[in-house]
């Protein structure tokens, strides 16, 4: 069977994606690497995620908000505020903006990263999206009529590959694409531990003159290390004594963790691919663009690559448009932008004096009226343009 599109990848971006196609009946074969598509680190609390303002008209366009639990009003999984204090909405580089100080109604719900994949899982399976798990992309050629794939030991063929496979996308190495930006100046830990004396650390985010750390709750920690991203970058797996040295030089405390459940690292760094077309080979979601996951950017951002290209997509299989280069016209530079969101972000937080000065500027700009608004325009895409209804 010659599959209209393969899709390396079966995250939200690439399931969305296949929803899209299938919807306008093209035929969608999805390759997955992961056996299961249950993460551990998917069901912790670090795996909520919010919605902006685009990608809740995409999800309510197609029949799927009522899907996601979205009668949970947003609320700041960090912060537990007491007693008359104003609810947090939201944050930029870990500096708040309230309740109250926005000019613009709220724009945003939240949902757990498990919970939409699973929704929309479900909804390709029942729109004959043929997805294969525990089967990784390997190699693929490409002709003036199609591209032929290795996953395995078996061969598929389509008449369009899109590389929805992550950060550090098969699909974008072997197709030549240039992916340029910005070097990490940090590496982030995301932690489930059993702590010994949880109360050493404060809740909430906290800066220091080593890094950042934020507790959400006992036992779960996220660590800023501005290491220049090296530990992540070696690979080597996260071990107790190694969370534990890190947390205590970063929190300058002596906090003792006495077991570490789950562990996952990451960067700031920020690069986008220069175009996110080769012929007929396609990029969408992380494997176009990674950045920083501060302020959660990164999934309205796929999405909203996976509404742009799903029409033109469908458009050009059935002949009825030649808009597929458009594609890389409107999305490239809303990802720039986004990645330079993510790089003011990281600016602010480094731990040293201008940055310190810096981040004083932007908390105060945070408490007026009209700063509080505009950043929380900015999170919650308000007015950013996700794609045409079809």
């Amino acid at each position: 069977m010659k599959y209209d599109v393969i899709i390396a990848g079966a995250g939200p971006v690439g399931l969305f994606l296949a929803t899209e196609l299938a919807q306008a009946e093209c035929s969608v074969l999805i390759l997955e690497r992961a056996e299961s598509p249950h993460s551990p680190l998917k069901q912790l609390p670090f795996g909520i995620r919010g919605l902006s303002a685009p990608t809740i008209a995409a999800f309510e366009r197609r029949g799927l908000l009522q899907e996601l639990e979205v009668h949970k009003r947003v609320k700041n999984p960090h912060v537990n505020a007491g007693q008359g204090a104003r609810r947090q909405l939201g944050h930029f580089a870990g500096i708040p903006f309230h309740e109250g100080d926005v000019a613009i109604p709220q724009c945003s719900l939240i949902s757990e990263m498990a919970e939409i994949e699973s929704v929309l899982a479900r909804r390709a399976a029942a729109l004959g999206v043929e997805i294969r798990r525990g089967l990784a992309l390997t190699s693929f050629e490409q002709s003036g009529e199609g591209v032929g794939v290795r996953a395995g030991d078996q061969s598929f063929e389509g008449r369009w590959l899109v590389g929805c496979d992550g950060a550090r996308s098969v699909v974008r190495k072997l197709g030549g694409f240039e992916f340029a930006g910005t070097a990490p100046e940090f590496t982030g830990y995301t932690l489930q531990v059993d702590i010994a004396d949880p109360d050493q650390l404060k809740s909430g985010r906290t800066m220091t003159a080593a890094g950042m750390y934020l507790q959400s709750q006992p036992g779960y920690v996220v660590v800023q290390d501005f290491d220049g991203g090296a530990f992540h970058q070696s690979r080597q797996p996260v071990t107790l004594a190694h969370a534990q040295q890190v947390l205590r030089r970063i929190s300058e405390t002596g906090v003792t963790l006495t077991a570490l459940h789950a562990a996952s690292t990451w960067t700031d760094q920020a690069r986008q691919a220069t175009s996110y077309r080769n012929g007929r080979i396609l990029l969408a979601g992380d494997a176009a663009h990674v950045h920083s996951p501060l302020g959660g950017q990164g999934l309205n951002l796929g999405i909203g690559d996976a509404v742009d290209l799903g029409w033109k997509l469908a458009a050009a299989i059935k002949g009825t448009a030649d808009v597929l280069d458009s594609y890389h016209t409107e999305r490239h530079p809303v990802g720039a932008r986004v990645l330079d969101w993510s790089r003011a972000q990281v600016a602010i937080m480094r731990p040293d004096p201008h940055a310190r000065a810096l981040r004083a500027i932007i908390s105060d700009l945070m408490n007026t009226r009209d700063g509080a608004t505009y950043f929380a325009s900015r999170v919650w895409g308000v007015g950013e343009l996700c794609g045409p209804a079809n």
